[in-house]
């Protein structure tokens, strides 16, 4: 048996040496060393002794250990609170206040001119409505205190290289002057961050509408060389319809075939959560300082000479050591994460509009007064129309059915395809402007001229076409001679004969007469020269 001598020398090398009861630590908490001696054989007399604690207290632990069935192997390795939530587990207390949902109170407090104390008063009013007892205000404020507090909790979140991109506003704007009215606008920049490398885009625009937020995407993409599986937005309307807290996000159009060209999801932050897109936001705070305030004494005239001042300090922001990491974000980028972002398509997206429009008979559809042709399938279908700087795309259900490269310009031009033309509609569109030339010069040089110039009336020569078509096929009426001398006749009297002009002379005596004036002339008579016809000199009897 241990000789309490021995346990003396042992107790007082614990509590001094190793100073192992701990401040703050009460003596009843000494239920493990009282169970300690039990095991080693002491009795509760010696127990009480050595711990320098009541014999009461002593048979109490060994008695309350008996009745639940503890004994040293089970108690060996749990703590002194463990244990005495075995020996004496404390009875459920009932409590008759109605605690508040403090969740709720805290986003009812970020409503405007909401406060404690008014939240307070309607959570006495529904407690007292339950018959139940409310806390006190001072005890109110206490605990929505702590939960506040213990709201605000940060978590350390690892990112991976070329997951995501965070895109935003930011909410300081650069002066732009107008150089002859001096009229002075804003410009908004748009802050583009990968948060791996915290590698950052800035890009100053006339405005926050959509066809600018489409297109910073757009060069924000090609700045960083590559695209990410996700992009977290802001819930603006420019790129998001709708976000209910329950049930699918609806993108606005435009961006949603952006995210479709790049092979991107757009991921919208939960609603006035702007720890959702973190590193944004941290940018455009370090942004606001080292990029805005740095050139607020600089005067611009345009948003492209802010951007020509922004991209250096960008460039310089990038490039900055890290302050509690190695290297900048430049060299993070290009090191670390660049390799993973997706590769981007061949052709940069272009920025369109979406119209509706309906197929005419003349199988064209109008757009800002230019004409496209469309499938003569398509005759009175109504379809829709995307419009670029470049392309004219026509689409019908959703499928795309023919494209055009855009008419910029006079209004009236039209681009037609010969493939979008009905048979009958093909063939005649082999006349152009030159086989009229040609069919008019086997008639007579004075029948070419009416041609050309009847071509060069005209803003757009197939509005010619039908006037040239119908002068030329006189000659199956008249005889080519008889065309070629109304031409002539016609020439005299106008600058650019009319179909109508020619036909009113092939119609009088006038042709008659210049006949008839060449008959009277005998070839015999040496008063006149000899009329050679162009058989002549097209290689003909020269004799």
């Amino acid at each position: 048996m241990v000789q309490v001598s021995q346990l003396l020398l042992y107790n007082n090398n614990v509590a001094f040496s190793t100073n192992y009861f701990t401040e703050g630590v009460c003596l009843m908490e000494k239920y493990k060393e009282i169970l300690r001696y039990q095991k080693a054989g002491l009795s509760q007399r010696q127990t009480a002794s050595v711990m320098g604690v009541s014999r009461n207290t002593v048979s109490k632990v060994i008695r309350e250990a008996k009745v639940r069935h503890v004994d040293w192997g089970q108690v060996k390795s749990k703590s002194e609170s463990e244990i005495r939530d075995l020996l004496f587990p404390q009875p459920e207390k009932t409590d008759f206040q109605l605690k508040p949902d403090y969740e709720t109170l805290s986003q009812e407090l970020r409503k405007p001119g909401v406060t404690k104390k008014l939240l307070w008063e309607e959570y006495v009013r529904n407690t007292l409505a339950a018959e139940q007892i409310p806390l006190q205000y001072s005890q109110f404020c206490v605990r929505f205190n702590r939960h506040l507090e213990q709201s605000k909790a940060t978590m350390y979140f690892q990112h991976q290289p070329g997951e995501k991109i965070e895109v935003d506003w930011a909410g300081q704007t650069i002066s732009i002057v107008d150089p002859h009215t001096r009229d002075v606008r804003k410009g908004y920049l748009f802050v583009g961050t990968l948060p791996y490398s915290q590698y950052s885009y800035v890009e100053v625009t006339e405005n926050m509408k959509q066809e600018n937020w489409i297109t910073a995407h757009v060069n924000m993409f090609h700045f960083f060389g590559g695209c990410t599986p996700l992009t977290i937005c802001d819930n603006l309307k420019t790129g998001v319809i709708k976000h209910p807290k329950h049930g699918d996000v609806i993108l606005n159009a435009n961006y949603r075939e952006l995210a479709d060209y790049y092979d991107t999801a757009i991921v919208p932050a939960k609603p006035r959560t702007p720890k959702g897109k973190a590193s944004v936001e941290s940018t455009v705070g370090k942004i606001s300082t080292q990029i805005i305030a740095t050139l607020r004494h600089e005067v611009f005239h345009s948003v492209f000479e802010a951007n020509e001042a922004v991209r250096p300090l960008l460039d310089r922001f990038n490039e900055k050591g890290f302050q509690k990491r190695k290297g900048s974000r430049m060299e993070v980028f290009l090191t670390e994460e660049k390799p993973f972002l997706q590769s981007l398509p061949r052709d940069r997206y272009e920025y369109g509009i979406w119209k509706k429009a309906t197929v005419q008979y003349n199988y064209h559809i109008a757009v800002d007064k230019m004409y496209y042709s469309v499938p003569y399938q398509y005759i009175k279908f109504k379809v829709d129309v995307r419009v670029t700087h470049r392309l004219i795309e026509i689409y019908y259900q959703h499928t795309r059915i023919c494209s055009h490269r855009r008419k910029h310009g006079h209004p009236g031009q039209y681009a037609t395809m010969e493939d979008h033309m009905p048979n009958n509609h093909r063939q005649a569109s082999e006349w152009n402007g030159d086989r009229f030339i040609r069919w008019a010069k086997q008639v007579g040089e004075d029948t070419r001229t009416v041609i050309e110039r009847l071509l060069a009336a005209y803003k757009v020569e197939q509005q010619a076409y039908n006037g040239c078509l119908s002068i030329l096929k006189l000659s199956d009426t008249y005889s080519p001679d008889q065309l070629e001398a109304a031409c002539t006749k016609a020439l005299s009297i106008i600058h650019a004969p009319r179909y109508r002009n020619i036909k009113l002379i092939l119609e009088s005596n006038q042709i008659k007469q210049i006949e008839l004036k060449q008959s009277e002339s005998s070839p015999n008579d040496q008063t006149h020269a000899y009329l050679r016809g162009s058989t002549y000199y097209n290689g003909g009897d020269k004799r």
